[in-house]
């Protein structure tokens, strides 16, 4: 009788929370939990630290240890991020077997959809970058470097997997000004994922578009690919499916090119120019004087045509 039991709020606050988990036809931006295993420290904190920086404020962290182990029993870990609310996670942990390891992945209705283990090879902080740094809640450009981010399955469900994790609010439109921030991702022949990240600067060019330039901030990281656990092809459908108030409807003859402007194609029939009734339009009436010209042209191309075909006779 337990698992046909309906959770009712006793509370407006608590109606409120429940209103907010079920499905939206415009869901928010992801809230991302950050979790420490039994042993934690060195490159894995510095690194959660600063994708807390690069996510806030989207973020909820939990500072105590949590004895477990997400590719052998993720319950724990579901339970967690179903009670804060989070469809996104980072675990953090190190081991004799597995040292400086982080796993990433996302919740899909309160349960693993996918997770990437990444080992950590290298990696400098924020910190350690004494330049000008950018401000928070800034959305990044995100760049995908290689071509075999869309040769094997799992690489295309990473790629996407970072989309998720990286984005924010939808926005209709954006100023030049505001694109501050970038972070790179690129695959190597040995399958490491090299993340780095820029700030973008605008210089004078002379022209009206200003020139780019990049400059690192950090986090600067070198990942190896450990373990990985994706959905099947038939779950992985159903989280992507999209309600059919949200679909855009293909309408006939409009096509949009790669910059976004539409086109339209309008096809017209064959035009009768000669069935056309203009005479009867009081505008377009020859005046008197208009007809009286008319007939004293007629005449003299009669008699010029007389006088020719006399001549020619004789």
């Amino acid at each position: 009788m337990s698992l046909l039991r309906i959770r009712k709020p006793k509370t407006r606050k608590g109606k409120k929370v429940l209103l907010a988990r079920e499905p939206q036809l415009i869901e928010s931006a992801r809230t991302m939990l950050f979790l420490d295993g039994r042993k934690c420290g060195g490159n894995v904190k510095l690194c959660m630290k600063d994708l807390q920086a690069l996510k806030k404020p989207l973020v909820k962290v939990l500072n105590r240890k949590n004895d477990i182990t997400p590719f052998d029993d993720p319950s724990s870990l579901e339970f967690l991020t179903m009670k804060n609310d989070a469809s996104l996670f980072s675990f953090g942990s190190t081991s004799k077997k597995r040292p400086d390891n982080i796993i990433l992945g996302r919740i899909f209705e309160n349960e693993v959809l996918d997770m990437f283990e990444l080992g950590i090879k290298r990696y400098q902080a924020i910190s350690e970058f004494k330049n000008e740094k950018i401000g928070t809640c800034v959305k990044p450009c995100l760049v995908f470097n290689g071509p075999q981010w869309s040769q094997t399955e799992e690489l295309r469900r990473l790629r996407n997997l970072f989309i998720d994790t990286f984005q924010r609010e939808k926005v209709e439109s954006i100023r030049l000004q505001g694109i501050e921030h970038v972070l790179s991702f690129t695959v190597t022949d040995d399958m490491n994922i090299l993340m780095r990240s820029y700030r973008i600067l605008l210089k004078k060019s002379g022209q009206r578009t200003p020139r780019i330039e990049l400059e690192e901030i950090g986090p600067s990281a070198d990942f190896a690919i450990r373990r990985t656990k994706i959905a099947s092809e038939d779950l992985y459908k159903q989280a992507r499916k999209q309600p059919k108030q949200l679909k855009v409807g293909k309408k006939k003859n409009i096509s949009t090119d790669a910059l976004g402007n539409t086109k339209g194609r309008v096809h017209l029939g064959k035009q009768q120019t000669g069935s056309i009734q203009t005479r009867r339009v009081k505008a377009l009436r020859k005046t008197p004087e208009e007809k009286k010209e008319n007939r004293q042209r007629k005449k003299v191309a009669l008699k010029t045509a007389a006088a020719e075909a006399l001549a020619a006779s004789q």
